[in-house]
């Protein structure tokens, strides 16, 4: 049973008067109450931002994209690890009123030409690691007018022409309101098409309070963030959350198994934002538990997301490391989170929580409410739910039918308001945390000239949740071998999309229309059956 953590709602409401108008004025909001606190370390190099500080560093990071043609309305893709300059970066945008273009780092290079294309990026911030993918690709990139270097933010800001003596730039700051922009981040929907999802400072705002306040984050918590940050679950779980309890946050590089208990320990770390993937590998890492000698008794829960936690991975993580897991469920389009386990007795394991402050509903394929109990789609509504979709008109209206945003996930309600998710309407893969979309590997496959047809389905793995496979019909007389379809996905997809097993069949499962039933499919391969 968890105990109810205590909640320090005035030290919480006490330094918020009115809410804020923009993501810039709630960190100046944050600066009055305690320009001294800790705001931000850096795993990697042992760097340390009070709020002041971090906010000069976010002065002078808005001053070098100004002096660089960086208005308001323009997006900035942002193409890091994590680290401190990319929450830096995210502010930095924030303070000029353009919008940050987080990046997927795993995307191959026409895959990141189409994000940055399609956002309009006019700059991008980009670490050393990934500049020559940007040179590679910079002929595709006609409205990319800035390339900035940026893994040190003294040293860019520093190299620029754009400081003065203090150290602080002048930016003259544009109004900025909570129906602006800022962030487009990119998702996909059943057609694979990737869309810009459009989050404006009163969504980012909103879900920081919403997740604050629903798990009682106050200004003596200190998380962690080890998701990327291109993911909304970084930035809005462990990253804005934290800044709007007035606490302090720590960025790591990556997630790393061997390290994951020694950074807990060194910096008092109070919560950590994960997927199911990570807690197994910590029990794989660790199944004696907690090393000896470290220090983990502060920490109060794991909030995990994005896919299910197995039932018993869960059962085992707690018991392992005395460490409760808070599930929650949400996408980029409700900026991150829309439910939470309640992290005290309330809790219910395999069930995703309560809204935290949206309106969720469950309704059918007329959209009619549906009894508890029953399943249909999950809908939203409410302050944290995306703007729409950028320059798609047509995905936005069918989103948001009847004033409600669809999800396309099924689930249900059960008679004490608690939701559950249960499939997803599309066939989306989610390995590892990373969204998958079949139908794009599919139209690679289709690509080889040895493939009749091709299905991709995720499959139950105990690591990463779900993997990848994909069923192909060969063309008649040929005999395509496997390792060679896995090779030629290789070279045109993100390693993480690429399927890790082939399977030929004689046939695909259709349906009276011709569609493909994948379901169907992924039925007969977990009973062992054949396909055909």
């Amino acid at each position: 049973m968890l105990p109810r953590a205590k909640h320090s709602g005035a030290d919480l409401h006490g330094m918020t008067k009115r809410e804020p108008n923009n993501l810039q004025e709630l960190l100046e909001q944050r600066i009055v109450r305690a320009p001294d606190k800790p705001f931000l370390f850096s795993e990697a190099d042992g760097r340390k931002f009070t709020y002041s500080e971090f906010d000069a560093a976010v002065n002078r990071t808005a001053g070098l994209l100004a002096a660089n043609g960086v208005t308001k309305g323009d997006v900035v893709s942002l193409l890091m690890p994590n680290s401190a300059e990319y929450i830096i970066a995210y502010f930095a945008c924030w303070e000029l009123g353009a919008l940050a273009g987080p990046v997927n780092s795993l995307l191959k290079e026409h895959e990141t030409a189409f994000v940055m294309n399609n956002s309009e990026a006019r700059a991008i911030l980009v670490h050393p690691e990934f500049r020559e993918r940007i040179e590679n690709i910079r002929e595709e990139l006609p409205r990319l007018k800035t390339v900035i270097t940026f893994d040190d933010e003294a040293r860019a800001t520093r190299e620029s022409s754009a400081g003065n003596e203090n150290g602080r730039l002048e930016v003259r700051r544009p109004i900025v309101n909570k129906d602006d922009d800022a962030i487009i981040i990119y998702t996909s929907g059943t057609t694979g098409k990737p869309k810009g999802c459009l989050l404006t400072h009163g969504n980012v705002i909103s879900n920081a309070r919403q997740i604050s306040d629903w798990l009682h984050f106050t200004k003596d918590d200190r998380l962690v963030t080890i998701m990327p940050l291109f993911h909304m679950n970084a930035v809005s779980v462990t990253t804005m959350s934290a800044l709007y309890a007035g606490a302090s946050t720590v960025v790591s590089p990556k997630f790393s198994a061997t390290r994951f208990w020694n950074v807990i320990s060194d910096y008092k770390i109070t919560s950590f934002g994960s997927v199911a993937t990570m807690l197994s590998m910590l029990l794989n890492t660790y199944p004696d538990g907690v090393p000896k000698g470290l220090k983990t008794d502060q920490l109060r829960f794991a909030m995990c997301g994005s896919a299910p936690v197995p039932a018993e991975v869960m059962k085992k993580f707690e018991e392992t490391f005395n460490c409760p897991v808070i599930e929650g469920y949400g996408l980029s389009e409700s900026t991150c989170r829309s439910t939470f386990n309640p992290p005290d007795e309330r809790r219910r394991p395999g069930s995703c929580g309560l809204p935290i402050g949206n309106e969720m509903k469950v309704f059918d394929d007329h959209d009619h409410e549906v009894s508890d109990g029953e399943l249909g789609e999950i809908v939203l509504r409410g302050e944290n739910i995306l703007k729409g979709y950028f320059k798609n008109p047509e995905a936005t209206e069918a989103a948001f039918r009847n004033g409600w945003f669809h999800t396309g996930d099924i689930g249900y309600r059960d008679a004490e308001g608690f939701f559950y998710i249960v499939d997803r309407k599309s066939d989306m893969i989610i390995r590892g945390g990373e969204n998958i979309y079949p139908r794009e590997i599919d139209e690679v496959l289709y690509q080889h000239p040895e493939v009749a047809a091709a299905a991709t389905i995720g499959i139950p793995d105990p690591l990463y949740g779900e993997e990848v496979t994909a069923f192909i019909v060969p063309k008649d007389g040929m005999k395509p071998a496997a390792e060679e379809l896995l090779a030629f996905c290789g070279e045109r997809l993100a390693d993480y999309k690429c399927p890790k097993s082939i399977h030929f069949v004689r046939e695909i499962p259709k349906g009276p229309t011709g569609k493909l039933l994948k379901r169907e499919l992924a039925k007969q391969f977990s009973k062992g059956r054949r396909v055909n």
